[in-house]
Formats: C-alpha cells, structure tokens, sequence
C-alpha cells in the first residue's frame, strides 16, 4: 500500500503516533487509507450537503474495509461572486482545488480517494486531481437544487439575474424583484438548470469517474446519502482491483462527454474544462474535437436555459441514463470502461426504465434541434479560436457595430443606462485568464441584456467566459486574449463585426494589424498574491486555461 510509507516500521513511529491522536487503533492504521475530499461550504446551497456526504462516504469505506482520511478544500461560488471582482478568482480556485487535493494525498501517502463536489470548478477540480494522481478513486457530485415556484413556474438563479435586468429597464418592480430573488433557490444544491455545475456532473458520469445515475439523484434527496456510502465502497473495490481513473479516461470516454454537452446544450465552460482534464489524462484533445461532437449530435434534451425543465426533472425523467440511452440508440455515444469495472453500455442496459410520458429528452431523430449547443469559430479576432454558444437562440448569423469595453463593469453600466441597441455587438475585453486576471464569465451582462428584451437582437463577444445560465448570441474564450496582445485588443468603436456559424467565422473588416504598433499591453490589475501569480503561469483558453505544460 501507498500509505506504508507513513505508517510501517520503526521509523514511522513518529508518524503512527501522531494517528492515534486523532482517535485511529491498530487496526485502523494497518487498513489502506482512503482520502474522503470535499469542498463544502456554508456560503452558498452549492457544497452545503457535502460533509453529510463525506460522513457517508466514510461510512462505505469502513465497511469495505479502510479507512476513511476526511479532507476539506475550498470553493468560490460563482453565483454569488458573478458581476464582482470576486468572479476572478472562480477559475484560479479550480487549479488551487486539483493542487490542493494532490498535495493532501500525496503528502499522506494515501491509498485510494472519493472526491465530493458540489459548484461549477469544483467538478472539474476533482477531474483533474483524479487524472493527475491516478490513484483509486471515484467522484460524486452533491446534487442539484431543487427548482424554485414563483407565479405557478418554475424558476431558478438565471431568473434571478435575468430579473435584475428587466428591473433595471423598468420593466419589473422592486417587490417583484425581491419575490423572484426570495423564491430562486429553496434549499442545499447546485444551480438546477443545465449550467456548469449540472453539465459537468454530467461529464463525471460520461468520463467514467462516477457511477451512472449517481450524479443525478438531487442533494436533498434521502437517496444521495447512499450513493456516497456506495462510493465509498466502489474505492476500495477500485483499490482491491487496481482500477485507476486513467484506465477510464480513455478518447472515447472524453468523446462521448463532448457529445453529452452538446446534446443537452450544457455549459461552454464545459470545452475549457474538458481541455483541462485531458491534458492531466494524457489524451489528445483540441477545439475542433468539440466541433465536430456539436455537428454531430442534435439538442434533445429541452433543459434550462434555452428549454424548459431543471435537473432535478430531468432526474425524475431517467437522467443521465435517458439521455445516453437514446444517444446509444442514434449511435452517437461509444462504450467504454467506467470506475463501477462494468462497461458504459451494460450500465446503461442496468438502468432504470424512463418514467412514461416524459417530454424532457427527445430520441435523436426527433430533437429540439439539429445540432449541439456550440460552435468552434476562427477568424482574424479570434486567431486561435473561440466558442460560439447557441443555446436559446435560431440564429445563425449576426453582423453589427462594436461596442467596445475594457471590462465587464463597464459595459454591464452601459446596458443598464440603456446604452446598447438591437444590432450592436458588445465587446468586452481584458477579461481573459491572464488579462481579467481569472477569465470572469459575463452572467450579469448577457442577463441584463436578456432582461432588457435585447436577448435576440445583440451579439457579445469576449475574452471571458459565460456563465451556464447565459442564453443568447455570445461568443466567449476568444483567444488569443487581449492582455497577449490578441486581435479582440485592436477592435475600435463601431468596427463592423461579423460571428457567422456557417463558416466558422468571427472577424472583422477593420484594419487590425495597421493599428498594432499603437498597441501596448495593458498594466496588471494585480500584483501580489494568488492573481498575480496565476496571471503569470496561465496559457492560453484554447488549451483549457491551465497553470503548467
């Protein structure tokens, strides 16, 4: 075992008595030491159920026999962060998560793990460190919210930030404001729409990290407790059988969660983390695979925030499952191992019936649309590439003037004082992972703009990102990012714009390369601390925006 390193031998004394403080015997030593990690939290519904789950965990590891080693490392909740200074530091904690996860494991010599997470970089930081230690282990998520009621619907935190833009028009009072505010999010859970945190469980399963269905059951459902206590079992399963997560992080198995995104129309953020976690996995992954998964695959799942329902009644429609089982039907979904030892198909053949009558998931011949939720766009603003959402939207072509702002700040103050109009393309740059610094997703801008009634008129392009709950024509990850010296820097006041999915194409007419010798990199927004330092080690969003090569 791993953890003999720490515990066995005369040498280890030290070691072994500093274990016995913490209430752990003979027999609990000599057990393999399986790491119980989570990120929870009290400052959001996000990672509130968490160290219920870690107790469960634990308890699943006792009875197969280790012993549980429990771990808490951060979160950096995008909701509340968003439209604030706070939003920088939502996808340096990803990195800070994976590495802190590593250094806790590694530093004890652990045996095996079970990652529980619950908010947006959360998922894919438990991603990575499984990758990267490439130790038994398995990943649960925490559970989607439960949808709020509001007026007899169902409403979630999107309406929320879409109400502040309506209220900002005019258009919706301040005690409405206050009950759509009130009613959103009713208890312990991520984001219930398909946003980030609900895409990227959805890709744990997809990848082989989590158990099918697991990942689906909702955080305040008694049920959630078992399937931590299960996880705890199937790491030490992993463990007696040398199961390790990269025997599952194969091309298919990324493949097949590209495709998942697609088809439900999840996050784009998806695309940045899926970079991230291959390049930990070791499997070739680039832009273009996300394009031709989108291509390929039709929408058929109808959730928020282009659709109609949530994750928990995409849950109580068959999850994940249902989604993947008609994906398989379409021969849009390839097997491939998972962390149970069983293969995704004979998961998929074990699963539940679909509850009858459901309208939630559609079969592939018969979808909400005929391609996925995002496209890959080149073209002389984004030289490296960028990712055009397409979510809640028929468009396929937008040209207009340039709209151009220095940060969000600025150009959020500028839909809220009525400054855009229909037609415009805004531009916000200086946000991208070196340049915002942290690659801050524009939710408070493209809601408001929602809000305003301009969600169908306007374009937005950026060198940040877009929340999961962002709907419209927005193009974010434009790389390279303005702080580098990238295109989106050069871009004037009134430049025409033209974002044209057909093509492939987000350029403009303007005379960039003319305007270059006037360029000169903007002064860091931080100089000390963790920013400052993530700013410096980041590359590039068009390879996952990672700290090292």
């Amino acid at each position: 075992m791993r953890s003999d390193a720490i515990k066995t031998g005369p040498d280890r004394a030290p070691a072994r008595a500093m274990l016995r403080a913490t209430g752990l015997d003979d027999a609990a030593i000599a057990r393999p030491l399986v790491a119980v990690v989570h990120t929870w939290s009290n400052v959001s519904p996000c990672n509130l159920n968490l160290r219920d789950l870690a107790q469960a965990a634990s308890d699943g590891i006792r009875a197969a026999g280790g012993t549980p080693i429990e771990f808490n490392t951060i979160a950096v909740t995008d909701g509340i962060a968003m439209g604030t200074s706070g939003m920088r530091a939502s996808l340096v904690s990803r990195e800070i998560i994976a590495d802190s996860i590593e250094l806790a494991v590694d530093g004890h010599c652990l045996d095996a793990m079970v990652v529980l997470c619950g908010c947006d970089k959360t998922i894919p930081a438990a991603a990575m460190a499984l990758a990267r230690l490439d130790i038994p282990g398995v990943a649960l998520y925490g559970g989607s919210i439960a949808h709020g009621r509001l007026d007899a619907k169902s409403i979630t935190v999107q309406d929320v930030f879409e109400a502040v833009g309506a209220h900002g028009a005019g258009k919706l009072s301040t005690q409405k404001l206050c009950d759509v505010e009130k009613h959103a999010c009713p208890g312990a859970g991520a984001c219930g729409g398909q946003f980030t945190a609900n895409t990227m469980a959805m890709v744990l399963t997809a990848l082989g990290l989590s158990p099918l269905g697991d990942n689906d059951i909702p955080a305040t459902d008694p049920a959630k407790r078992d399937a931590a206590f299960r996880c705890g079992e199937l790491a030490m399963e992993c463990l007696k059988q040398g199961r390790t997560p990269r025997s599952v992080l194969t091309p298919t198995a990324f493949r097949n969660a590209a495709r998942l995104v697609a088809a439900t129309a999840g996050s784009t953020n998806a695309v940045l983390h899926l970079l991230a976690i291959a390049r930990e996995a070791g499997v070739p992954l680039t832009l273009e695979d996300f394009e031709s998964a989108s291509r390929d695959t039709p929408v058929i799942a109808d959730l928020k925030p282009g659709g109609r329902y949530t994750a928990v009644e995409l849950s109580a429609a068959g999850g994940t499952a249902l989604v993947a089982g008609e994906m398989r039907k379409g021969g849009m979904i390839d097997d491939a191992p998972t962390v149970t030892g069983r293969t995704l198909y004979a998961e998929l053949d074990a699963a539940p019936a679909p509850a009858p009558g459901q309208d939630v998931v559609r079969a592939t011949n018969a979808p909400l649309k005929p391609r996925g939720g995002y496209s890959i766009l080149y073209g002389n603003v984004a030289p490296q590439g960028c990712v055009l959402k397409l979510a809640g939207h028929g468009r396929a072509r937008h040209e207009g003037p340039a709209r151009v702002y220095d940060s969000e700040e600025l150009a959020f103050a500028a839909v809220q004082a009525g400054a855009i109009n229909a037609g415009d393309v805004v531009v916000i740059r200086n946000e991208g992972p070196a340049g915002g610094p942290g690659m801050r997703e524009m939710l408070a801008v493209t809601a408001a703009l929602v809000g305003r009634g301009l969600g169908n008129d306007v374009a937005l392009i950026t060198d940040g990102r877009f929340s999961g709950a962002t709907h419209g024509f927005m193009v974010g990850h434009i790389a390279p990012e303005a702080a580098r010296g990238g295109p989106i820097a050069l871009l004037r006041e009134g430049d025409r714009i033209v974002i044209d999915m057909h093509d492939r194409t987000l350029s403009t007419d303007a005379p960039l390369e003319s305007r270059r010798a006037d360029w000169r990199a903007p002064e860091p927004k931080v100089t000390r601390g963790v920013l400052a330092k993530y700013a410096q080690l980041v590359g590039s969003a068009a390879e996952g925006a990672v700290t090292h090569t």
